[in-house]
């Protein structure tokens, strides 16, 4: 059943947004993040359980969420690590046959909070004129949580990273035993995994494994996952790929794709209020074909910073931001979407057969 307490939600410049609270019941009677919106019209499971949004509340531009529950094979990690949940409408009654239960009761059990009933469209234009920007909702009074919204330090500069990788390494077997792919974990979703164990085993290791302990496993291919937070704190990452680079085939998603850019002497900017949805139209610059993308991301890496070293392969055409890099001079490519979700619906899973082929060039 969703309370009907009342619930604010207060930007850290000052903008106050009225709701009704759902979800999980924090004992400190709010909750703090940095405040993204997101333009998918569905997955919003998929979404919450992303771990690329650690440290992130997530408003939902479509007016109505929750209308088909949740079940437990659209999980994307074995929990969420999102800060809250924001939503127009919350459905009072679900209706799918493969649901197990309701969003409210996932939230709940989950311990996400989260705050219905107010106008996402008006926060959503806020963001878009402002900028993502910490906030704080709750049952408290609205000076309270401006307070405490302003004292919160959003996602630049904080390790994100160290929150959401395994602490152990394991594995996954692929369809084929004879190739190995090391996922160097920063927050990877299990779409991605079930994708990679296509092309063959996939050993999971944390983001601090050395690259001398990725390479004495001999791997066919090293892939460096999604995950959440400014890539330019995640401790030692870009100089292990450094040190990967030309010795092993390379795949990147998402910060992964901004990881590799910093490994190779690029720069990383921060947006305005980023990427995030499932309907960005990204090209192809050698062919011009047009991908319908899923995004989840506050960074990009200057293209500029990389052109001695790497070409753009795709652009994101609502923007112009870098979406895509190749490396000139070594087998290692990397994307800012995510071509595992498949809004398309398969417009960008031809990535993960151009890692395969890379895998098997470097094995002749």
């Amino acid at each position: 059943m969703i309370r009907i307490n009342n619930s604010t939600l207060v930007l850290a410049d000052g903008a106050i947004f009225q709701g009704c609270q759902i979800g999980h019941s924090p004992s400190q009677e709010y909750a703090t993040g940095e405040v993204v919106f997101n333009t998918v019209l569905s997955g919003y499971q998929e979404v919450i359980t992303d771990p690329s949004y650690a440290g992130q509340i997530i408003t939902f531009t479509y007016p109505h969420i929750g209308n088909y529950g949740v079940n437990k094979v659209d999980n994307e990690s074995g929990r969420p690590h999102c800060r809250g949940v924001v939503v127009r409408d919350l459905a009072r009654r679900h209706s799918n046959w493969r649901a197990t239960t309701d969003l409210n009761s996932f939230l709940e059990e989950m311990k996400i909070p989260g705050i219905a009933g107010l106008d996402t469209r008006r926060l959503t234009m806020h963001i878009r004129e402002s900028g993502a920007m910490p906030a704080a909702f709750g049952t408290l009074p609205a000076d309270e949580l401006h307070e405490i919204a302003k004292s919160e330090p959003g996602t630049s500069g904080i390790d994100l990273v160290s929150q959401v990788t395994t602490s152990e390494s394991y594995m996954i077997e692929g369809d084929r035993p004879d190739k190995l792919i090391v996922a160097m974990d920063f927050g990877i979703k299990a779409t991605i995994i079930n994708h990679l164990k296509r092309l063959g085993n996939v050993f999971v290791v944390p983001a601090t494994t050395s690259s001398r302990e990725i390479l004495e496993l001999n791997p066919d291919g090293v892939f460096l996952s999604n995950g959440p937070g400014d890539p330019e704190v995640v401790q030692g990452a870009p100089e292990t790929i450094s040190e990967l680079i030309g010795k092993v085939p390379i795949f990147g998603i998402c910060l992964g794709h901004q990881l590799l850019g910093l490994a190779v002497g690029g720069t990383i900017e921060k947006m305005t209020f980023g990427h995030h949805g499932g309907n960005h139209p990204v090209q192809q610059v050698h062919n011009g074909v047009v991908e319908i993308t899923s995004q989840n991301h506050n960074f990009a890496i200057n293209p500029d910073s990389i052109a001695k070293v790497a070409e753009v392969t795709h652009i994101n055409l609502n923007d112009g931001v870098c979406q895509g890099i190749r490396l000139k001079s070594a087998p290692a490519f990397s994307v800012q979407h995510h071509p595992e979700a498949g809004p398309g619906p398969h417009d960008s899973s031809y990535l993960f057969d151009d890692f395969a082929k890379l895998m098997e060039e470097a094995a002749k």
